[in-house]
């Protein structure tokens, strides 16, 4: 097998990053088709993975990536469990794969599985090495590590199958969001994208705020108003109507500004276009809070200062991962070089 190295790596990232936001006519033609496979991935969700994606592999980040990789001269064969819920939620796993010099398994979700192909082609077009590093699969067999990404349920199924193997097994995770009643509402807006883009439906999407005990929620209401055409969206009205509907017949407390409910809840998951909220009086102790439940949690979104063991964003940039914001925060990349 042909011998790759970081350069040619990094040249190939690069490209396809450039590909990722002026596309082929092919892959436009199957980027404003995606949601006749999987009517969550609209045009305007794809495109926004896209430019995503296309900000994490930007030279400069590349370069210092790439800095941490050991780039395998004896490929070691990985096989990569994706989930679908987000437009090209896997495709970080495959390129660390692909960056370590190993050989990628794939078995594509079936809601996923017409975007990340053409991509991949595309990236085998651009560097022609990587053709034999990248396999699609069935049923994993003959593997040397796996991947897999899944739901507290699958999880188990995966642990049975693969746990005594070398693997990273990913359960469940939501992000939160700390309000301190300190922020603006430009801060406020971007908090939306927070919570709404992909339909609220990534790990990395806020579920649950945690606010002051006196706060106004009008405070919190008013600035994502720009977010309201998402109710628009069939899926996600018919979301909205069944849990408002849930919450009116129960009597259930709470608050609705015509696109987004939220309720008060101790969990950290909560239904789509439902947020839950829990307040607060004080922040050391909501810390240690949020500490003793680092393992539920993908991410924490706030301005606040906060000492957590869970990564700490600034609004709006929960779904703006760089290359090296591992899932559930477990280095893919060492995992892999300790291969």
């Amino acid at each position: 097998m042909p011998i790759l190295n970081s350069e040619k790596l990094i040249i190939a990232f690069k490209k396809l990053s450039s590909f990722m936001v002026e596309p082929s006519e092919a892959f436009r033609n199957l980027i404003l088709s995606a949601s006749n496979n999987n009517a969550w991935f609209t045009t305007t969700e794809v495109e926004k993975a896209l430019n995503s994606l296309h900000s994490m592999l930007n030279e400069e980040d590349l370069v210092t990536w790439f800095k941490t990789i050991k780039v395998s001269e004896s490929p070691k064969k990985v096989g990569l469990i994706l989930a679908g819920n987000i437009p090209l939620v896997g495709f970080h796993d495959v390129i660390s794969v692909l960056a370590t010099g190993n050989i990628a398994l794939i078995k594509l979700s079936s809601a996923d599985d017409k975007l990340l192909p053409a991509l991949l082609a595309e990236l085998v077009r651009i560097e022609p090495l990587l053709a034999d590093r990248i396999v699609y699969v069935e049923r994993l067999k003959d593997f040397d590590a796996v991947i897999a990404t899944g739901s507290n349920n699958t999880s188990r199924y995966f642990e049975f199958y693969f746990g005594k193997g070398p693997n990273i097994i990913r359960k469940n995770r939501n992000s939160v969001a700390v309000i301190t009643g300190d922020e603006s509402k430009e801060e406020l807006a971007l908090l939306g994208h927070d919570i709404f883009d992909y339909f609220g439906l990534g790990c990395r999407n806020v579920s649950k705020l945690y606010i002051p005990e006196d706060y106004d929620i009008k405070n919190f209401f008013e600035p994502i108003e720009s977010f309201k055409e998402i109710i628009n969206h069939f899926k996600y009205n018919n979301n909205y109507d069944y849990n408002k509907s849930i919450y009116l017949v129960n009597l259930k407390h709470h608050y609705d500004n015509g696109f987004l409910l939220l309720t008060e809840g101790e969990r950290l998951s909560s239904p789509l276009a439902v947020l839950y909220y829990e307040t607060y009086s004080n922040l050391e102790q909501l810390e240690e809070q949020l500490r003793n439940r680092a393992e539920e949690i993908q991410c924490v979104v706030s301005n606040a200062d906060l000492k957590l063991d869970s990564a700490v964003l600034g609004f709006g940039q929960s779904q703006a991962p760089k290359l090296w914001d591992y899932a559930d925060n477990v280095n893919t990349v060492d995992f892999l070089n300790s291969l």
